[in-house]
């Protein structure tokens, strides 16, 4: 058994346990592997161990591993995590399963294109700023909701879920706090909140999937 196989069983069950300790139904939050550097050889024993739901961080990089691993193995989810150019939005709606990181007008108005063009459709969440920081992808707080309002009326999506990586200074709880009413007042059910440091917190707030790196695959190269 590789060392990733071993972690990633260990965060199998510590997922579980902060399920039980949130008083939730076991097997309620998803584990998405963030694989993001790591090549298809690191990632095709957790595949063979029997894990399905994968997160990327680019669309290029995806490109270079996914196709041949999806080819090869049934069953496989793949979810974009990172910030999502307009330019990248075909090949995006082709290769993710779900994009996590719908963020803006120009954005949204491209996945739809394309989701009609390709006769696809993709699960997507609205990713939202919950820290205001400038230099993060992300819709404001204030604006979330109208903007999940827009992605359905306007452009025809349907939003499942709100996404965010809460200030890596800060306690993450009350960003999670704040992503779990919106998502309420938005009417979405899917939170993604929570990695590596933080994602047992993030399942007491009500996550629905956490994405988890290092914990799984061990330092990225």
């Amino acid at each position: 058994m590789s060392d990733a196989v071993a972690r990633l069983g260990e965060v199998s069950d510590a997922i579980a346990a902060a399920e039980a300790k949130a008083g939730r139904k076991a097997g309620s939050v998803t584990l998405v592997a963030v694989s993001k550097t790591h090549d298809a050889d690191a990632i095709r024993p957790l595949i063979l161990a029997g894990h399905h739901v994968f997160g990327e961080n680019r669309v290029q990089e995806a490109q270079g591993k996914w196709p041949a691993l999806k080819s090869r193995f049934a069953g496989l989810e793949l979810r974009l995590i990172g910030p999502l150019q307009s330019n990248k939005a075909a090949a995006a709606v082709a290769l993710f399963d779900v994009i996590e990181t719908v963020d803006r007008d120009k954005i949204a108005r491209e996945i739809a294109k394309e989701m009609n063009k390709q006769g696809r459709t993709t699960r997507l969440y609205v990713q939202v700023n919950t820290g205001i920081e400038p230099q993060k992808a992300g819709i404001e707080p204030r604006e979330a909701v109208a903007f999940v309002t827009r992605c359905r009326d306007i452009h025809g999506l349907e939003i499942v879920g709100l996404m965010c990586i809460p200030p890596f200074d800060e306690n993450p709880g009350p960003h999670f706090a704040l992503l779990e009413k919106l998502a309420r007042e938005a009417g979405v059910k899917e939170l993604s909140m929570g990695m590596s440091d933080d994602y047992e917190t993030a399942i007491a707030f009500g996550a629905t999937s956490v994405r988890v790196g290092s914990a799984n695959f061990g330092a990225r190269g």
